[in-house]
Formats: structure tokens, C-alpha cells, sequence
């Protein structure tokens, strides 16, 4: 489901706890980031890094260890970009070489709706009215549920680039169906601070897709390396 979120040049790896990738090993560096962590947490671990790895074999970069920088990052092989997520059951990896895309960010939440009271505390009184009247027309979508996730992707996309923090009401999102499929559509966060620097200019605006499957749902946000001048579109006189 994350491969089809993401433009072709990206290499995305997803597995369930039935495929062999939930056992992968760790790799030096990595064990000692989950020393004390109970099994299950393990296991998660592991197999997120094991997508990984295989994502790397697919841009043809050598597999090696995956381990956490400033605030958990992932830490990617020189010249590649990425995003890493897991919930209950499932796990995902999305690698791009950075001559390919700038930044992207991934996300998978379990269906259904979201704890009461998480959404008061993280969306914004616009998206609140957003997700009510998106609601009342595809009520079996779980678009709380949804919007978090997009606001996940959103800040994976945003940290490597910014190196600093994005609250949740920091970022508009708009949450579009794609037409007459509630199961598929896009996504907009319009940055309600100082966006990250991009080629000459801040960027204000991400722009990702997202999907509702059958376990899960998921979102991704993707930031294109900006058009060179000469091959922006210009206006006729």
C-alpha cells in the first residue's frame, strides 16, 4: 500500500507479521538501542529495519544498520533520503536517492478512530470542521485517525530539513478524496510557521497522497527537488 502513495524513483519495502521480514536480524549499532526493550517492541524494531534494508538493496546501496540521530531520526547512507514507520501488525520503509526527491515522510496507523480527547489536542479548529463534514458524507472512514497520520508524515518530511520541532498546529492539512473513492486521495499541509529552505526559496506547502486499507491506513508526504528556472512553465505576455 506505501509503494503505491510514492512516485516510482522511490524504493518501498512493507511487511505484516507473517512475512519472513518480521525476523530480521539486527545489525551492530542497532542492538543497543532496544537493550531494554520488551519483545514485542523488539520485533517491531527489527522488522522496520529489515524493510529498510531490503529498500536499500533495491536503490542498490549496500544494507547496513539503521540507527537513531537527533530526536530518533533515522540515520540514512550518504546521499539517500527516507522514512520508516510501524504500528500494531505492520511495518513500512521508504528509501529515495537524494538526487530524486528532497525529503519524503511515511505513516501507517491501525484502523479505527483515535483515542477521545487525542484529537482536541492536535488538530486545529479548521481541520476539526474538515474531518466533520468529510465524515457526514464517507462515514466509514476513520478520518481522525487519518489526519494524524498525515501530520506524522508531514514532520518526517519537515525534520530533515529543518532540523527542529513541528508542533501538530503548526500544519494545516486538508484531507481530499480521490473521485468517488474514499479509500485513496490527497493530501495538503499549508506550514503555519517559516517553512524549510528548498533550492532559492522557503516552501511553505507539503503535499503527499494517502490510502485506507484493510488492517491499516497510511499516508506519505513528498518534497520534489524545486523546477531549475528554465524548465518552469512561464506566462504569456
Amino acid at each position: 500500500m506505501i509503494e503505491e502513495l510514492l512516485p516510482e524513483s522511490v524504493a518501498a519495502v512493507e511487511a505484516h507479521t507473517d512475512d519472513p521480514l518480521w525476523d530480521s536480524p539486527l545489525f551492530p549499532g542497532e542492538e543497543a538501542l532496544v537493550a531494554r526493550a520488551v519483545p514485542k517492541r523488539r520485533r517491531e524494531f527489527a522488522a522496520v529495519r529489515g524493510c529498510a534494508r531490503s529498500a536499500m538493496e533495491k536503490l542498490g546501496v549496500p544494507p547496513q544498520a539503521v540507527v537513531s540521530g537527533e530526536r530518533g531520526a533515522p540515520q540514512w547512507p550518504a546521499g539517500v533520503v527516507g522514512s520508516m514507520t510501524h504500528c500494531a501488525g505492520y511495518c513500512a520503509a521508504a528509501l529515495v536517492r537524494a538526487t530524486d526527491l528532497v525529503s519524503l515522510g511515511i505513516d501507517a496507523e491501525p484502523l479505527g478512530a483515535l483515542p477521545e480527547g487525542v484529537g482536541a489536542s492536535v488538530f486545529l479548529p479548521v481541520e476539526s470542521a474538515r474531518l466533520d463534514r468529510l465524515a457526514a458524507r464517507w462515514p466509514g472512514v476513520h478520518w481522525d485517525r487519518l489526519l494524524f497520520s498525515a501530520k506524522e508524515s508531514v514532520y518526517k518530511a519537515w525534520f530533515p530539513l529543518t532540523r527542529k520541532w513541528l508542533d501538530f498546529s503548526e500544519a494545516d492539512i486538508t484531507l481530499r478524496p480521490d473521485t468517488g473513492d474514499a479509500s485513496r486521495g490527497t493530501l495538503r499541509a499549508e506550514l503555519l510557521v517559516p517553512g524549510p529552505l528548498v533550492g532559492a526559496g522557503r516552501l511553505q506547502v507539503f503535499e503527499g497522497r494517502w490510502a485506507v486499507g484493510d488492517q491499516v491506513l497510511a499516508t506519505s508526504v513528498v518534497i520534489p527537488h524545486p523546477a531549475a528556472p528554465e524548465d518552469r512553465a512561464t506566462t504569456p505576455a
